[in-house]
């Protein structure tokens, strides 16, 4: 049995490589999911890669790895500053959350700057462009045992 893995976007990352370049890159969210993909094999884990637009979907993603004690490395983006509904379904989780965002928020505009979301999570990365999130899926990995046969 594999350890489970959620990697959970929210609003406009699926814009991710055609969005404001100068400020997020020229990587789009499909080159995204594909470096997951291939840490996540190497880590052992079972990954579920996911975006949406819609809080409700990105907050029955997080209720979806509460049942399954999944880990959770979060780009929450544009939720992260006023989603009260996602923030509870984040604290629910036993397992560790990993708060990813491509830029430093917290060099910023100041609405910006303070993200609700980092007070359920174990880590937050910000400012490592979408490197972050392989960082994201290694610490995930330090945080959650691994399973033995």
């Amino acid at each position: 049995m594999a350890r489970r893995l959620f990697v959970l976007n929210g609003s406009n990352l699926n814009m991710l490589g055609l969005r404001q370049p100068e400020l997020y890159g020229t990587t789009t969210l499909d080159d995204v999911r594909g470096e997951c993909e291939r840490v996540a094999d190497e880590l052992g884990f079972d990954l579920f890669f996911a975006q949406t637009n819609a809080e409700y979907e990105l907050v029955e993603w997080v209720h979806d790895a509460f049942r399954q004690d999944a880990a959770v490395v979060i780009n929450p983006a544009g939720f992260s500053f006023r989603s009260v509904p996602l923030l509870d379904a984040l604290k629910m989780l036993v397992s560790p959350v990993v708060e990813v965002h491509i830029t430093n928020i917290h060099a910023r505009d100041a609405v910006y700057q303070h993200s609700l979301i980092s007070s359920a999570a174990r880590v937050v990365i910000a400012g490592a462009g979408v490197y972050g999130y392989e960082l994201g899926i290694r610490a995930a990995d330090r945080l959650v045992p691994t399973i033995t046969g």
